[in-house]
């Protein structure tokens, strides 16, 4: 007996479109990594890109619980001297919602080249239109 095993010429890749309005931005991003990830099929490997693409719309109506919305604090630094930029979130989701939903996903996802593959799946949306029509997305239920 062999052991099947995928590889990038048999995977089927389906495209998924998932609302993300009224969803709590955790568990949100961890149903999408899971998809990203190609966890939700039985033909799942943790070494190989068998995820699918998701689209996500909707993220500035994303909620979070608890007090996150001013203690939770996004930094960048400029690479110069005292370059270092905090930001809240209640000002990038004011500002940027789909930065904030793509980094909750993004660090669910796993480091290095595989992670970065699967990461260039997500499309992630302020409102509720996309441009991926011509794809005939499903829609998703978390």
């Amino acid at each position: 007996m062999n052991t099947y095993m995928p590889n990038e010429s048999t995977i089927e890749r389906k495209w998924y479109v998932v609302d993300a309005e009224g969803k709590t931005l955790g568990r949100l991003a961890a149903e999408v990594a899971k998809v990203l990830r190609g966890m939700n099929k039985p033909i799942y490997t943790p070494h190989a890109d068998c995820g699918d693409f998701v689209i996500v719309v909707n993220a500035d109506k994303v909620t979070v619980t608890g007090r996150k919305l001013d203690q939770k604090v996004y930094y960048h630094h400029s690479d110069y001297v005292g370059g270092m930029k905090e930001t809240k979130l209640r000002e990038k989701l004011a500002n940027k919602p789909e930065q904030v939903v793509e980094l909750a996903i993004k660090g669910m996802l796993p480091k290095g080249p595989l992670g970065r593959r699967m990461y260039k799946k997500l499309y992630v949306y302020a409102g509720p239109e996309h441009k991926q029509a011509a794809q005939k997305p499903e829609t998703l239920d978390i």
